[in-house]
């Protein structure tokens, strides 16, 4: 079993995501138990890239729904076709089966079945996952905290016995059981029912090993004391009070764009001119002037020293 999780953590680094054992061992616990497993840290830890690699190296399908406030039902699970049902619709008056004049014991019922048929059924996310033949897909239902608790409750079914109901179609359950992965930034509490159907983990934003490792894994290519300088300012500023604190996906943004602009060491100019990647909140930039790079600067230089 140990070595099970072993090589998930030696792919998933392979495929450029560095994932410390408590991450591979609830991945590996959410595929044999088929339980969902709920992910839950502040913004840009990594959580949707999990599920990312999780696919890659399963070789299977990732399916995605991204949650949002007045997210439905329909958009998440089905919609039916309009303009297919409205052709059968007409075809069936052009073959002459008026249903008032056919000749059929209940031609309504009849044509009422064609046109809320699966033919007739467009899958959104939800029931694409749960309608695969082949290999079960990873569902990632993506911030859950956005939808809102109505939707929240609807999911229940689909995660404790993953099936839907589809009032013209019936109960459809699960042909391959897809490996759900639920992300939450925790911008609202999440319902206890919704909690105890999933497995939990929680993904801490990255010590400086694990940044510098990231980056090495990303952009190989990257000046070694670049990747150190920027290790140990972002690990900084995470300490200071900020709206959004940047993340691991920041940390890459800047990497990307110093060694886009050719850049092998950090100053206050080449700081200033992309601070942009780091912090993206009006009052953070405002609040992060000169004097606050240059300590900021400061720190990190004595650091490597």
């Amino acid at each position: 079993m140990k070595e099970e999780i072993a090589t998930l953590q030696s792919r998933m680094a392979e495929a450029g995501y560095i994932a410390e054992r408590p991450i591979t061992t609830a991945l590996f616990l959410a595929r044999s138990l088929q339980r969902p497993l709920l992910i839950e840290g502040e913004a840009g830890v990594g959580k949707t890239d999990v599920a990312r690699v999780f696919a890659q190296i399963q070789q299977t399908e990732l399916i995605r729904l991204q949650c949002y406030d007045g997210l439905d039902v329909h958009s998440a699970l089905y919609e039916w076709n309009y303009p297919r049902q409205i052709l059968r619709i007409r075809m069936e008056e052009r073959r002459g089966l008026d249903p008032d004049r056919s000749h059929r014991p209940n031609p309504i019922a009849q044509i009422e079945e064609e046109v809320f048929s699966r033919d007739c059924l467009l899958e959104r996310p939800l029931l694409k996952a749960i309608t695969q033949k082949e290999r079960p897909p990873v569902l990632l239902i993506d911030e859950v905290d956005r939808a809102d608790e109505r939707f929240e409750a609807f999911l229940l079914e689909l995660l404790s016995d993953f099936q839907v109901t589809i009032p013209e179609l019936g109960t459809i359950r699960a042909e391959q059981i897809p490996i759900v992965l639920l992300t939450s930034n925790r911008t609202r509490d999440l319902s206890d029912a919704l909690r105890r159907r999933c497995l939990y983990l929680w993904i801490d934003p990255p010590g400086f090993e694990k940044e510098i490792a990231i980056l090495r894994s990303r952009l190989p290519d990257i000046n070694a004391r670049l990747a150190q300088e920027i290790g140990h300012f972002m690990q900084r500023i995470r300490t200071r009070r900020l709206y959004k604190t940047p993340g691991i996906a920041e940390t890459l943004d800047w990497a990307r764009a110093l060694m886009q602009l050719h850049r092998d060491h950090l100053d206050p100019e080449a700081i200033e001119e992309t601070l942009g990647c780091v912090l993206k909140n009006y009052h953070d930039v405002k609040a992060f002037g000169p004097e606050e790079t240059k300590t900021l600067l400061a720190e990190v230089e004595r650091t490597l020293r």
